[in-house]
């Protein structure tokens, strides 16, 4: 049995044409047929069904594509050992982050390595949840941090719990609404909605946690005017104008400590922000080189 034939067969099974797998596979259809004849052949059965204009497995194909996805990681998972060891067990770091991580870890990050560790390749992507879960899972990146909630449980992942970092609303010093505040008057949302809005996008579950806190008019959906996963760009836009940032407190740290952003307290008080969490891929070899990731994560993510 060779292992590109299971590779052919996995391809149909993920995308249900034999045109599109035999165009991602650089393979003519005929060709792909003939691969998939050979190993039905060998196996003794069927694992392809045409279902209308669809080609889906077979109860036989499900138990092989089943059976072969593991063959296949386990293969990738040798090729990768062998590539660390000859890098002298360094490896290179590739990590994505969602946005609240993203402003808190990636310029330091940055910085951190090229100042001391200068022979190590770093990639940091940025990016929604579900991107990022896609490029870990076809293993173009090798741990994502991103809130707990906004990934669904499955076998094929592996998660540690990070920190819970507090959700603010943030504004530029010398705001209206601070004025407001300083005087004694409470700051409602209707207050706050009266200024334009900024946020990363939000998980559902800190969406959920808006609208119980503070009616209808909290959903992101709706409410925001201004939305970006890059939190430096929004932070930009609130220090020169009214709009006002949701943001965790600890992306915007230095610009508190400098006294050019303040925290906004509301009536009522925002909830707790969102958990993060540490994904990679169950089973897969880690490069010896994401442990100065893993440490600078545990010293850097925290409000």
């Amino acid at each position: 049995m060779h292992l590109k034939h299971l590779r052919h067969l996995l391809m149909v099974a993920d995308v249900e044409s034999f045109s599109r797998a035999a165009q991602r596979l650089h393979l003519t259809q005929s060709a792909l047929s003939r691969s998939i004849q050979a190993l039905e052949d060998e196996l003794g059965g069927k694992l392809i069904d045409r279902h209308g204009r669809r080609n889906v497995l077979t109860p036989l194909g499900e138990l092989i594509a089943e059976r072969a996805r593991r063959m296949l990681f386990e293969e990738a998972e040798l090729h990768r050992s062998v590539e660390l060891f000859h890098r002298h067990h360094l490896g290179a770091i590739r990590v994505g982050l969602g946005a609240g991580p993203g402003a808190v870890l990636m310029t330091p990050f940055l910085r951190h390595m090229a100042m001391h560790h200068p022979g190590i390749q770093v990639a940091v992507s940025l990016g929604t949840s579900d991107a990022l879960m896609i490029q870990l899972r076809q293993r173009t990146l090798d741990a994502v941090i991103v809130e707990v909630t906004s990934v669904a449980p499955a076998t094929d992942l592996r998660h540690e719990l990070l920190a819970q970092l507090q959700g603010r609303f943030i504004c530029r010093a010398g705001h209206p609404l601070l004025l407001q505040a300083a005087a004694g008057e409470a700051v409602t949302f209707d207050d706050v909605m009266r200024y334009p809005l900024a946020s990363a996008p939000l998980s559902p579950e800190v969406a959920r946690g808006l609208v119980k806190r503070f009616g209808p008019r909290a959903d992101p959906e709706h409410c925001l005017s201004l939305r970006c996963e890059n939190v430096r760009s929004l932070v930009e836009a609130v220090l020169v104008s009214d709009a006002i940032l949701f943001s965790i407190v600890a992306a915007v740290r230095t610009e508190i400590a400098e006294g050019k952003l303040c925290e906004l307290a509301t009536t009522p008080a925002v909830d707790d922000g969102p958990r993060y969490a540490f994904f990679t891929l169950a089973g897969r070899t880690e490069a010896p080189s994401m442990a100065l990731f893993r440490r600078f994560v545990d010293e850097h993510l925290h409000d």
